[in-house]
């Protein structure tokens, strides 16, 4: 089923009126009638909607069934990553929010190849958070994760600092030990941060810094892996230990 984001102000009563991009994509790209049914996401609700006609360059759906489903996570995840080399960001923007991450912090670190100027920033940073929405749409999320603007790996960890907890995997970290504790201290309702370093991995110094901010290092496992690998290992690794355990509690 699909899933549309209609911003505040669209809905009159127990109907939503699509204009815009979302028209002419119900309309002219899937081909929509009346009669069929989609969902419409709002202020993190999911609402099941029946299209009741086609006015002019507008689709007016009718609401169903209110709160129809709950994709978020009992916790809310913000990755913090370094920035990568090519599109591979792209694929872990994408993933990420797939798994159910808040927001995507993107960073420069010491050892990031890539280097962008003011310009570049904003036309990436514009490109990361159309993905961020159309992958929000496949994997029907409530909401739109946020994709920050780039900032530097000191106002990270500041960031990061003002979590409830953040963690840092790290390939010189032996054992899964810390990564055990650092699980189990995850509630619900807590904000958990998630730093991973770029291709060439965190400098000495910068493993020092996220120590004294309060970072917890965690392994990922006895293989060395990629940036965009340990990123969606690491989102899922928390993603499914806060479903597996957090949600049962609530049951």
């Amino acid at each position: 089923m699909f899933n549309f984001f209609i911003e505040e102000g669209n809905r009159h009563n127990n109907r939503y009126l699509i204009s815009d991009a979302d028209y002419n994509h119900i309309k002219n790209v899937l081909r929509m009638k009346v009669g069929d049914e989609f969902l419409v996401s709002e202020n993190n609700v999911s609402n099941l909607c029946r299209i009741e006609t086609f006015e002019g360059e507008c689709v007016i759906a009718e609401i169903i069934e209110e709160r129809f489903q709950d994709t978020s996570l009992p916790i809310k995840i913000y990755l913090f990553q370094g920035l990568p080399k090519s599109d591979k960001m792209e694929l872990i923007i994408q993933k990420a929010v797939e798994l159910g991450v808040e927001g995507i912090i993107p960073v420069e670190m010491n050892r990031c190849v890539v280097k962008l100027d003011d310009k570049k920033k904003k036309n990436k940073t514009e490109r990361w958070r159309a993905i961020a929405e159309s992958a929000a749409k496949q994997s029907k999320r409530t909401s739109i994760p946020e994709v920050y603007n780039v900032i530097n790996y000191k106002q990270a960890l500041a960031k990061a600092s003002e979590l409830d907890m953040f963690i840092v995997p790290y390939e010189c970290k032996d054992g899964m030990e810390a990564t055990k504790n650092a699980l189990s201290k995850i509630e619900s309702g807590m904000s958990v941060g998630i730093i991973i370093g770029p291709e060439g991995g965190f400098e000495l110094n910068e493993i020092d810094a996220a120590t004294v901010a309060g970072g917890i290092t965690v392994s990922l496992g006895k293989r060395i892996l990629r940036t965009e690998t340990a990123a969606i290992t690491a989102v899922g690794m928390c993603m499914l230990y806060a479903e597996m355990n957090i949600d049962g509690e609530n049951e």
